[in-house]
């Protein structure tokens, strides 16, 4: 009988090798080692270092990258590689301004509806008063010569799924026109490709799509400042 408890236990205990093999497996396959980061020194440096608490010296270190993926990852910039481009310095000055945009009181308070257009920090927001409608997101104003028009507008067109009659059949959608030919509207691809739109307030068209459903016909727009690089 000794043989035989003797082979009983050698395969109690192969079994339970088996099923704390596969046990494990699950977790050591659900975090592989993350890729170092690389990123070189981007022209948006310094004030990414200072807005991240880093020692702001506008070279980057390891730590700086790491930072930087944190926040673009967190943030769901287009880039994720701690690379501080021009998207990841738009997407700060949004999450930066957050708790309140309308600190300097450029966007005029109303007890109405307004969507605040700010060239300046190319942001948009949507204000009921002081309370915030739409947190503010990054945009694309007009380039030069073809500036966003500033002032006082009101949406008087949407058009869900427009397409340009005047730039190649150029996808608009979720377009909310309130100047002319201007309006609020989504923009199919990279949001900071090229200088600037030809006068429209582009907006991803994930917040193109949220912007939609918030406004209406008669809503107020008001446009101000000057999109950097421009207005010279």
């Amino acid at each position: 009988m000794r043989p035989a408890l003797i082979s009983g236990a050698v395969a109690a205990s192969a079994a339970a090798a088996l099923v704390s093999a596969a046990l494990a497996a699950p977790n050591a396959a659900a975090a592989p080692a993350r890729a170092d980061c690389t990123a070189p020194t981007g022209p948006y440096q310094r004030p990414m270092e200072e807005y991240l608490g880093l020692p702001v010296d506008g070279i980057q270190s390891e730590a700086d990258c790491e930072a930087v993926r944190a926040f673009q990852t967190k943030n769901h910039v287009p880039r994720t590689d701690g690379y501080p481009e021009l998207a990841t310095y738009r997407f700060m000055l949004a999450v930066k301004a957050a708790d309140d945009p309308n600190a300097a009181g450029h966007c005029p308070a109303r007890t109405y509806r307004v969507t605040c257009v700010d060239m300046d920090r190319q942001l948009l927001w949507v204000q009921t008063g002081k309370r915030i409608d739409f947190r503010p997101v990054p945009i694309r104003t007009g380039r030069e010569a073809q500036e966003t028009r500033p002032g006082w507008h009101a949406v008087y067109w949407r058009d869900k799924d427009h397409v340009s009659s005047l730039y190649d059949d150029a996808p608009m959608p979720y377009s909310q026109f309130f100047d002319g030919g201007q309006a609020l509207h989504g923009h199919p691809g990279n949001l900071f490709d090229g200088g600037g739109s030809a006068g429209c307030v582009n907006l991803t068209v994930h917040d193109a799509a949220a912007l939609w459903d918030l406004l209406a016909i008669d809503d107020a727009v008001y446009v101000w400042g000057t999109k950097p690089g421009t207005g010279s």
